[in-house]
């Protein structure tokens, strides 16, 4: 006989938070040029953020990207290819690096009181400081990327 084994949580009240989940968005043009914003506290970062409650992490990487460069891209042009985790002040920080391979429109400002300007890179000419988890996601994406960062926990996604 074939049942259905139901689950339920342990308390009605959600669990205490302790981790930050975001994503960050690789970003590629034509010439293979990746995509950063030179943001007011003076760090060069993908375009990213948090992962809000039951979103995807493609749907928050392309919702981010949306809003904070006005590109318009589909989850299903969104590649999660590696979870990296860290920590950022005894907070565990978990993210996902998103390569986005097909999308739409210019690159703006289009929240300007954080990022000033979006700006193409060769992989090879990226700019400094970079946002540390900018820079994790880059390096787990393309190991020969000489970036220096604090180490993360690297997850590569298989399919």
């Amino acid at each position: 006989m074939n049942r259905t084994v139901t689950s339920r949580p342990r308390s009605p009240k959600p669990p205490a938070a302790h981790a930050a989940i975001g994503v960050g968005v690789i970003v590629l043009d034509p010439r293979e040029r990746i995509l950063l914003g030179h943001h007011h506290a003076g760090v060069w970062e993908l375009p990213g953020g948090s992962v809000e409650p039951g979103e995807s992490l493609q749907a928050a990487a392309v919702r981010e990207l949306r809003e904070e460069t006005s590109l318009v891209a589909s989850p299903a042009d969104a590649e999660v290819t590696v979870l990296l985790l860290d920590d950022a002040g005894g907070v565990s920080r978990l993210t996902a690096a998103v390569l986005v391979t097909a999308y739409e429109g210019t690159p703006v400002a289009a929240e300007p009181h954080l990022v000033a300007r979006w700006q193409w890179f060769q992989p090879d000419a990226l700019p400094g400081p970079l946002f540390v988890p900018s820079a994790q996601a880059l390096t787990a994406w393309r190991p020969g990327l000489a970036v220096d960062h604090p180490p993360a926990h690297r997850y590569p996604i298989a399919f």
